[in-house]
């Protein structure tokens, strides 16, 4: 049974009668309109709240009438009927049987992160049929990209406009408990990227009745900035939050782009209220991306906020070191990126209070050297690294392929929390295309026109006609452009390498991952490093690896040969270079070395 009771929307309270609560500051009256039924007047309340009971159940459609020209779907909808500017529909919390009620997660350590479209597997249901495979992987948890309602069939889901609604493109409510009933009884955690720090260009209603909802003194790149001073802002997104983890049992949530929320408390106040709600017996995953870097909300005491922070610092240096890409966010990672790598394999950020070159160079972050390796999850591609690309190319079709696959080698077996992008383990080279559905033609052509503007500034777009063979994101094809198939010459070895390493990690590192810290990382030549840390059990982690076309030297001794020491994973070559003090080029060395 879901206990669990929003202030906003609406909230069954018998079978066939259920309370509408609306927060509308700026208006004096607001009518419920019943599809097909009444208009009843609903209640002012203090604060600018609106209510009303009505006997109706689930299954009723409904909008709130805020004028005699306007009625708006319910910004707290749990399921709409059609898209964002649809009537809402009442939902039953408890309709859905749980087949896993007594799931209660798995611990933190113990995470390999999938993130995936769900559009790109046409839906709830079609994620639910690629479950086993990423089980037999190692694959312990997905992270779905943001269903939250948005405009047409086709986004990426950080267009969305109605937080509490999945999606209607990728199933019904239902569908999406089913998979992540599913997920569970495969022993698989599922998470949800949301967007609490914008909304969508089409379909927000509430500047219409909540003007007070945003700010106008501060701008962000999505638009007028919400304004996280109001409790009623607050209690919106962090019921939110409750809501997608008690009533749909979700394991984790991944929060986009916090260091666009002005106040910073917010995030503290947060973490708390769903530390405080969640039953301290399940285990409930809180990850973030900020580019603020700030330490402070993933340290482990006095009390655990988030688990971790998605480490772009890290994507960056390895981005260089594997393309030598030099423009936009690349470069503040340019100079010396061997170093930066060394460092963000021993200290988790790289950027720990000193300027950056890009953007304005401003001072970011906080020193990071005290966090668990596993307050960081670490990755080589996601939706931004490659979607936000002119043509979405993948590592595939950017980097040498015996360079990605040693650097794939160091994501899956350093301590760290790895993540895998759809496809990366097969080795897709399919794009990953920023798409749309926007159904007004001048918002389609806005949206198409100002994305082509945006890598203008690029050398390889200077030429407008380079710029104009971008794809349209609004166009079909661009979204059937961005599946991920698996290639028949790549994917068998890929998928093999993928889940060799998987093994590795899941029988030689997560068992030591509890208690593990950093002993430091050096530079063994260009664009090659070696780093250690020490395991909970008191053995040493040594991961050497080369990302260069050339040998380098390393200081080291076949441990393994009656010393103690255990050999976890050598690529080819390096059995008979690393004796005489070598690491060959494109090359990877994990070691256990004996308690110290």
């Amino acid at each position: 049974m879901s206990t669990f009771n929003p202030s906003f929307g609406a909230q069954l309270i018998a079978p066939n009668r259920t309370r509408f609560r609306l927060w509308a500051p700026g208006k004096q009256q607001v009518r419920l309109d019943i599809e097909h039924g009444d208009s009843l007047p609903m209640r002012a309340l203090e604060d600018g709240w609106f209510e009303v009971e009505a006997e109706v159940g689930a299954g009723t459609q409904y909008r709130y009438r805020v004028s005699d020209d306007l009625a708006v779907p319910d910004p707290a909808s749990r399921a709409q009927a059609g898209d964002v500017h649809d009537a809402s529909i009442v939902c039953d919390p408890n309709a859905y049987e749980w087949k896993n009620a007594g799931w209660k997660g798995r611990p933190w350590h113990e995470t390999v992160l999938y993130e995936l479209h769900p559009g790109a597997f046409d839906g709830y249901a079609g994620v639910a049929r690629l479950l086993p495979a990423l089980a037999d992987l190692g694959i312990t948890a997905i992270e779905l990209m943001p269903i939250a309602d948005f405009p047409g069939a086709r986004n990426w889901g950080y267009d969305g406009v109605l937080p509490y609604a999945p999606d209607a493109a990728y199933g019904t409510p239902e569908a999406l408990k089913t998979l992540i009933d599913t997920a569970h009884g495969h022993g698989i955690m599922v998470f949800l990227d949301v967007v609490y720090n914008h909304f969508g260009p089409d379909g927000n209603y509430l500047g219409a009745y909540a003007p007070s909802f945003f700010r106008d003194d501060i701008k962000t790149p999505w638009g007028q900035s919400i304004d996280f001073r109001k409790p009623q802002v607050r209690d919106y997104f962090i019921e939110n939050a409750i809501y997608w983890l008690t009533e749909y049992r979700f394991d984790g949530l991944r929060f986009d782009a916090v260091h666009a929320i002005s106040e910073k408390d917010f995030l503290v106040d947060m973490a708390e209220r769903i530390r405080a709600t969640v039953p301290s017996d399940r285990h409930v995953h809180l990850v973030l991306e900020n580019d603020d870097n700030s330490a402070k909300l993933l340290e482990q005491s006095p009390r655990l906020l988030y688990n971790a922070q998605w480490n772009d610092d890290m994507h960056h240096a390895l981005h260089v070191l594997l393309t030598g890409e030099r423009e936009g966010y690349y470069v503040g990672y340019v100079g010396q990126p061997e170093e930066k790598l060394a460092r963000g394999l021993a200290e988790g950020f790289i950027y720990q209070g000193e300027a950056s070159i890009y953007p304005g160079g401003e001072k970011r972050g906080e020193p990071s050297g005290h966090l668990p390796p596993t307050a960081f999850v670490n990755f080589l591609q996601n939706h931004d690294q490659i979607g936000n690309r002119a043509f979405g190319e993948r590592l595939t079709a950017l980097a040498d392929l015996h360079a990605l696959r040693a650097a794939s080698a160091l994501l899956l077996l350093s301590p760290n929390i790895p993540m895998l992008f759809m496809g990366e383990e097969f080795g897709a080279t399919q794009p990953f295309l920023f798409f749309t559905s926007h159904l007004t033609p001048e918002l389609a052509d806005a949206v198409r026109e100002g994305r082509r503007q945006e890598f203008a500034k690029f050398s390889a777009f200077t030429d407008p006609d380079k710029r104009e063979k971008i794809p349209d994101p609004n166009a079909e094809q661009t979204f059937r452009d961005s599946i991920p198939l698996a290639d028949a010459e790549l994917a068998g070895a890929w998928r093999d390498w993928t889940s060799a390493l998987l093994t590795i990690r899941r029988e030689q590192i997560v068992p030591r991952l509890q208690g593990a810290k950093a002993l430091g990382a050096e530079v063994l030549g260009p664009a090659s490093v070696k780093a250690r840390w020490k395991m909970g059990d008191g053995r040493v982690l040594m991961v050497a690896v080369n990302l260069n076309d050339v040998p380098v030297k390393i200081d080291y001794e076949r441990l393994a040969d009656g010393k103690g020491g255990t050999i976890l994973f050598e690529t080819d070559g390096v059995e008979d270079a690393a004796p005489a003090g070598q690491l060959p080029a494109y090359s990877l060395l994990a070691v256990l070395e004996p308690e110290e």
